[in-house]
C-alpha cells in the first residue's frame, strides 16, 4: 500500500486528464496543433503512475543485482546512482561471473510520494520507501524523465533515518513545489551546492552542520591523511552536469530540500620500500594498471541535504544522507 504527500486523494484528476493535460497546452492555428505542455505548470505525474514507476525500479534492480548485469537496469537509472550501480555490479560479475551468490530481493513498502508542480523538463518526483535493506534507514528515490515517452529513471538514491524529512509545501491541491537551482532565497543556492560541499570538505569552514556526512568525514579524512609509509590524498569536485544537476523541493518553513551530486579522488601513495595496502576484490576488478607504488579511486557521492531560507536558523546546511560508490580505480 502507498501513500501521497503529493496529492491529495479526493478530487485528484483522473490518470488519463493529467497526462492528456501533460502531453498538450494547444494552439489551434491554420488547422494546426501546437505542443507546449514544455511551458505548462502541471504535477509530474500521477499517483498511480510513480507507484508504478518504483514498482517497476524495483523489478529491474533485483534482475540486474541478481545476475550481476548492469544492463539488466541500465534502463531504470541515470546520473549518480547510474554511475554507482553500474560499477557495483561491473565489479560484482567480474568476481562472480555465475551471478550473485548473495542475491537478497530488495522490497520497498509504504512508499510516500512527494510529487512536485512545474514547467518543463525535466519532470521529476521523490519516493520514500521502507526497505528490507540499509538497516532501518528509508530509502529516498528521485525519478526523473525529460519527456513523457521516456522511462522513468532514477537519478539519485540517497538512506536517511525515519523522521527526519521535513514536511513539504504544497498547494491547495497537494502538489509539492519544485524550487529553481538558481533560488538565491536560501542559504546555498541548489546550483551551488555540490560546488560548496566539495570545497566544505578540502578546506573546512562554517557552511555545513556538524555531522557524519560533513564533520566527522573530514576528521577522518584527516586521520588518513599520513600513515608510516603511506600518504592518502583527497580531491573532492562538485558534479552538476545533465541528471547530475540538483533537484530541490520547497520545505513548509521556505527552506528546501536539496538532491545532489559529487566526485570524490582518493590517492594513497606508498614510501620508498613500502607498499600499498591490498584493495578489496571490488576495487581490484574496476582497477586499470598495475599497483606499484600508488592506487588513485575515484567515487560519485549522492547526497540530501537541509537548506534553511536565508537568515533563518544557524544559516547551516545539513547533509541528511549519503550513498558513495567507488566507479573506477587507477594503479600506477
Amino acid at each position: 500500500m502507498s501513500r501521497d504527500r503529493g496529492s491529495r486523494r479526493p478530487g485528484r484528476p483522473a490518470r488519463g486528464t493529467l497526462m492528456a493535460a501533460l502531453a498538450t497546452a494547444v494552439a489551434m492555428t491554420s488547422g494546426c496543433v501546437v505542443v507546449h505542455g514544455e511551458r505548462e505548470v502541471l504535477p509530474a505525474t500521477t499517483r498511480a503512475e510513480a507507484a508504478k514507476a518504483l514498482e517497476e525500479f524495483t523489478a529491474a534492480y533485483n534482475k540486474a543485482d541478481k545476475a550481476y548485469d548492469p544492463a539488466l537496469d541500465a534502463g531504470h537509472t541515470t546520473g549518480p546512482l547510474a554511475a554507482i550501480d553500474a560499477a557495483r555490479l561491473k565489479a560484482g560479475r567480474a568476481n562472480n561471473p555465475d551471478g550473485n551468490p548473495s542475491h537478497t530481493p530488495l522490497a520497498l513498502t509504504d512508499p510516500v510520494f512527494t510529487i512536485p508542480k512545474k514547467a518543463g523538463w525535466p519532470r521529476w518526483f521523490v519516493a520514500d520507501a521502507e526497505a528490507n535493506k540499509g538497516g532501518d534507514s528509508h530509502w529516498l528515490l528521485v525519478f526523473t524523465r525529460h519527456g513523457l515517452d521516456e522511462t522513468w529513471k532514477v537519478a539519485y538514491l540517497t538512506l536517511v533515518a525515519p523522521g527526519s524529512l521535513p514536511g513539504f509545501r504544497t498547494d491547495a491541491d497537494g502538489w509539492a513545489e519544485a524550487v529553481p537551482a538558481d533560488e538565491d532565497g536560501l542559504t546555498v543556492t541548489p546550483a551551488g551546492m555540490s560546488a560548496g560541499y566539495a570545497a566544505y570538505l578540502t578546506d573546512g569552514g562554517s557552511g555545513f552542520a556538524d555531522g557524519v556526512h560533513t564533520s566527522t568525514w573530514r576528521q577522518t579524512r584527516a586521520q588518513r591523511t599520513t600513515r608510516p609509509g603511506l600518504v592518502t590524498q583527497y580531491i573532492d569536485e562538485a558534479l552538476t552536469e545533465g541528471d547530475h544537476a540538483p533537484l530541490a523541493l520547497r520545505t513548509k518553513d521556505g527552506g528546501a530540500l536539496v538532491f545532489f551530486a559529487s566526485r570524490h579522488f582518493e590517492k594513497q601513495t606508498a614510501a620508498r620500500g613500502a607498499s600499498v595496502p591490498a584493495p578489496n576484490r571490488d576495487v581490484l576488478a574496476l582497477t586499470d594498471g598495475e599497483i606499484r607504488q600508488s592506487l588513485t579511486m575515484e567515487f560519485v557521492s549522492n547526497q540530501v541535504a537541509l537548506d534553511p531560507a536565508k537568515g533563518t536558523g544557524d544559516g547551516k546546511v545539513t547533509v541528511l544522507g549519503r550513498v558513495q560508490g567507488l566507479t573506477s580505480a587507477k594503479g600506477e
